[in-house]
């Protein structure tokens, strides 16, 4: 195996082993935090052409089984931002605001930007843990391929909003919880009306919060 098999090897445990600890136990991501940053940080100037170009279907449909156009939409763990774009597409009178850990995903995601849809699309970084939103500032959060925060995820997740949860290469997402304890965590935070979706190797999960908690 060459190191550049070996470094992707290691990143990809990583990433599981962090996410099924931080989601077991979030109070572990001080721990964590600085190892992930580290990486993405370092994936970023590679990381679109590491992704399939159908790696967000499954998002598409999730998102076309909204109800209504939502007004503002958080896109947690960003990257590069293509699923930030993807819903500002979907979605043309939307803002749509990206955030990621890792300052050089942030960087990417900005000079990716489309001028088409620079005037909707902004980017900054931000710990998902720790967001620097008000509550119910959102209609949409969603996750693609991202360590969820549900304490943080329901605060800034708007009364009558949603969420969506996308895991690009299914069980096989080094980022990956599985759909039942999924649905356990957003149901003890006021979440309802779980619809899955599948499509192209990829699953998403669409979640309604509820108008109280």
């Amino acid at each position: 195996m060459n190191l550049a098999n070996l470094e992707r090897s290691f990143g990809r445990r990583l990433a599981r082993v962090t996410t099924n600890a931080v989601v077991a136990r979030p109070g572990l991501w001080r721990g964590f935090r600085w190892l992930m940053r580290a990486q993405f940080d370092r994936l970023a100037p590679n990381w679109d052409a590491m992704r399939r170009p159908e790696a967000f279907a499954a998002l598409e449909r999730a998102l076309e089984a909204l109800p209504a156009a939502p007004k503002r939409v958080l896109d947690l763990g960003t990257g590069t931002g293509l699923a930030a774009f993807i819903a500002a597409r979907r979605f043309p009178d939307t803002e749509v605001v990206g955030v990621d850990l890792a300052d050089a995903m942030i960087d990417q995601a900005r000079q990716r930007t489309p001028l088409e849809l620079a005037e909707r699309v902004r980017f900054q970084q931000a710990d998902a843990s720790r967001l620097p939103f008000k509550d119910g500032s959102f209609e949409l959060v969603q996750l693609a391929n991202m360590i969820p925060f549900f304490d943080e995820l329901a605060r800034v997740t708007a009364p009558g909003g949603h969420a969506v949860f996308l895991f690009s290469a299914g069980p096989e997402t080094p980022i990956w919880v599985p759909p039942e304890r999924l649905r356990r965590e957003l149901g003890s935070h006021g979440f309802t009306d779980f619809a899955d979706f599948e499509d192209e190797g990829g699953t998403a999960l669409l979640a309604r919060r509820g108008e109280r908690l």
